[in-house]
């Protein structure tokens, strides 16, 4: 079983959809996309600079967009589909797309609406999100809970992201345990926590009359790591996670049971293919950060079905 994954925020840089243009037809594909999304991808994805970037507002459409667009080359090259899809926070769009739940187009204009309603929740009060490195797991959490944050993603053991009000994060880095790093993000907010509210109750309003598909793939929800058999429950799925925490580990876990033979992260890759060797050991891995990563994610993708994968 091969799974596809999307990343969450923080895994563009500058310039990073310039090489996928090179492709053809992916110009035409972007310009649609920005139409869906109110967002100028293509100017976004080529020229625009880091800080700009980073604004949700423009980072989840840039995100979810590269994820669709190198999934789609990938099973192009490869001749065949995965077997299963995920996504890290706002990358779940994109896996709903990838297993037929939602078009591509509302894949789009969903992100749009969730960029713009969670950064608008974001400034209403000064919050952020810290990566906590290493500790007990016990012992990082019960301070959490003492300083007010919110573990808002369990990537990986050893690895939480906090999050909440900005003096909290400062005293979570002045009395971090021994042997715990924590590290400031570059995001607008205290994501996958009760901040975003406002923009969990944007979004159910934006999917209530939208058509569900149901998963055509294996669909895992990073809500609990669960296997999602219904549209019309990943779509209440992706609403609520906006203010919960993201379950990233819980997946793993369910890939592992799940007899998971290969693991493929799409553009902009690179986040979740360094937890996948900790969490996968010993299950192949690709990163498909740029046209060029395509021939070894296809070869693996395709070596899954001559050896008696179905897709």
């Amino acid at each position: 079983m091969i799974v596809v994954a999307s990343p969450g925020q923080g895994s563009q840089t500058p310039g990073f959809l310039a090489p996928w243009l090179e492709l053809d037809g992916v110009a035409d594909q972007l310009a649609a996309y920005s139409e869906a999304a109110e967002v100028d991808l293509i100017a976004h994805g080529t020229e625009s600079d880091a800080e700009t970037i980073r604004d949700t507002r423009i980072a989840q459409p840039l995100i979810v967009a590269a994820s669709l667009v190198a999934a789609d080359q990938l099973s192009r090259r490869a001749g065949r589909r995965p077997d299963g899809a995920a996504g890290h926070s706002v990358g779940e769009l994109a896996a709903l797309a990838g297993a037929e739940v939602l078009t591509a187009d509302d894949a789009m204009r969903l992100v749009g609406i969730r960029g713009r309603a969670m950064a608008d929740a974001a400034a209403q009060t000064p919050t952020g999100m810290s990566a906590v490195l290493g500790g007990d797991a016990d012992d990082v959490l019960a301070l959490l809970e003492e300083l007010e944050l919110t573990p808002a993603n369990y990537n990986v053991a050893g690895q939480i992201v906090a999050a909440g009000a900005l003096p909290a994060l400062a005293q979570l880095a002045e009395r971090a345990p021994r042997g715990v790093r924590v590290m400031p993000l570059q995001v607008a907010g205290a994501f996958h926590t009760s901040y975003m509210s406002s923009a969990v109750d944007t979004l159910r309003a934006a999917v209530s009359d939208v058509p569900a598909g149901e998963p055509t793939l294996t669909l895992w929800s990073n809500r609990d790591g669960a296997v999602v058999d219904s549209g019309r429950d990943a779509l209440e799925r992706i609403v609520t996670q906006v203010s919960s925490p993201v379950r990233w580990d819980l997946c793993m876990t369910s890939f592992i049971d799940a007899g998971i033979t290969g693991f493929i992260e799409v553009a902009p890759a690179g986040a979740l293919s360094g937890l996948a060797k900790r969490g996968l050991r010993g299950v192949p891995n690709v990163a498909v950060k740029t046209p060029d990563d395509l021939d070894a994610a296809a070869e693996l993708l395709a070596g899954a079905s001559q050896n008696g994968a179905v897709s």
